[in-house]
């Protein structure tokens, strides 16, 4: 199984390593006979660079956003005692019942008449109320024991001294594995960027890619901006591997 899952990303970095040409299958797959071409065609020849700063922007800016709004919504749901708790709560997490699709174009009327396309407020600010980011937070704050919270009461810590303090630094396991989830979502969407922004210095990689489809550039083009937009997700995976295990599992026990 993990040999299946693994040969379509062998394909295409193969394939964007082979040079141009009519699609000999299955002897496209061979590992020889490879040139860096496909390379110096996306990287010299479009504006990929600015595609990839801009994904880099708009994943990056949304994984604080979201952490930060998250880890808030959950301490509070999880910690916190006041009226309407648990209708807010499960009135939040409704939203993860409704399609995407259905308020896209709602989502996109307003921010039209406020002028919000093609800005960078425009395209983030719609994607970091994440209603499974706050469950996943709440569930693993429900988990810290209540006395760590008398006690920094008692040692006179302010509520913001104590979520900064105490509860960001117990939340490093699960923050790690929601950021790479967070990160993937951003890095991987299209839609929603190839509806907000307008103009091509917007654009972000997954956009810009799929425009060379429609430029009908060779495989082995569309393939290289394939694989330089998946090089960042693997490497992010490879930094918070550890911590996205253990919050992966912690979750799984408290939850």
């Amino acid at each position: 199984m993990a040999v299946l899952t693994f040969f379509p990303f062998y394909a295409m970095v193969l394939i964007s390593f082979k040079p141009a040409g009519a699609v000999d299958f299955p002897g496209i797959l061979a590992p020889w006979n490879l040139e860096l071409s496909a390379y110096q065609r996306v990287l010299g020849g479009s504006d990929l660079i600015r595609w990839f700063i801009n994904s880099v922007i708009y994943s990056l800016v949304s994984v604080v956003l979201v952490l930060l709004l998250a880890t808030l919504a959950g301490y509070a749901f999880a910690k916190k005692r006041f009226p309407g708790r648990s209708g807010l709560f499960w009135s939040f997490l409704a939203m993860v019942m409704v399609p995407y699709h259905v308020t896209l174009i709602p989502t996109f009327a307003m921010l039209s008449q406020l002028h919000g396309v093609s800005t960078w407020w425009g395209l983030i600010l719609p994607t970091i109320a994440n209603a499974q980011a706050v469950f996943l937070m709440r569930q693993f704050i429900l988990g810290i024991p209540d006395d760590l919270f008398e006690a920094a009461r008692i040692d006179g810590a302010s509520e913001l001294r104590t979520f900064f303090t105490l509860v960001v630094p117990l939340c490093r396991p699960i923050l790690a594995t929601l950021g790479v989830f967070v990160f993937l979502w951003h890095w991987n969407d299209f839609l929603w960027p190839l509806i907000m922004a307008r103009k091509t210095d917007m654009w972000t990689l997954t956009v810009g890619v799929s425009s060379l489809q429609e430029q009908a550039a060779p495989f082995n083009v569309v393939f290289a901006g394939a694989t330089l937009s998946l090089a960042p997700v693997f490497i992010a995976y490879l930094f918070a591997q550890r911590h996205f295990v253990e919050g992966v599992a912690s979750t799984g026990i408290k939850g």
